[in-house]
């Protein structure tokens, strides 16, 4: 099965980047995830492990971003839908898991038990390969950051995730 030799090889070339990149120094540095074509921006420090997404229990009566539980490395996380969440997508789509789907934990050090599941990882950046846009007028929840262009102009949004495991609406899981 070539294409899950190839994304265990992906996992593990992203998870020793990401080691690497948290060991070096730097002024900024982000995990590039995909939800629903929307490139967002997770900081290093605020990201914890990556797993497939697999094995994820569903919890009842639970809000319809709140896919479930699983465990990983022996410690039960809640799942959420991150593009279900940031209302990307229609709920009614959440059913069937996504080819290609992973689970970012949530670092320890934000002391919430939790994992966001996203469409796709799209590799690392540092604010060296990205240009920083102007803050916009539009209204936007305390947990986004500024807007970012890479050299090919696709745009990436920043995501605090600190700031997004104690927003209110993501600690109210109940339906």
């Amino acid at each position: 099965m070539p294409s899950k030799d190839a994304l265990r090889e992906l996992q593990l070339r992203l998870a020793n980047r990401l080691q690497a990149a948290r060991e070096r120094p730097r002024e900024a540095g982000w995990l590039a995830v995909e939800c629903a074509q929307l490139g967002l921006l997770l900081p290093l420090a605020q990201a914890g492990e990556i797993h497939a997404a697999r094995q994820v229990a569903p919890v009842p009566h639970a809000k319809p971003w709140m896919v479930g539980v699983a465990n990983l490395r022996g410690q039960l996380n809640a799942v959420v839908d991150l593009s279900q969440f940031l209302h990307l997508r229609d709920m009614a789509t959440q059913a069937a898991p996504r080819s290609g789907a992973q689970l970012v934990m949530l670092n320890p050090s934000l002391r919430v038990n939790a994992a966001i599941l996203v469409d796709r990882l799209a590799g690392l950046r540092d604010s060296e390969q990205l240009e920083r846009l102007p803050a916009s007028d539009e209204p936007r929840p305390g947990f986004a950051g500024p807007s970012w262009r890479d050299p090919q102009g696709r745009v990436w949004q920043e995501l605090d995730l600190a700031a997004l495991a104690q927003d209110p609406q993501f600690l109210d899981v109940a339906a």
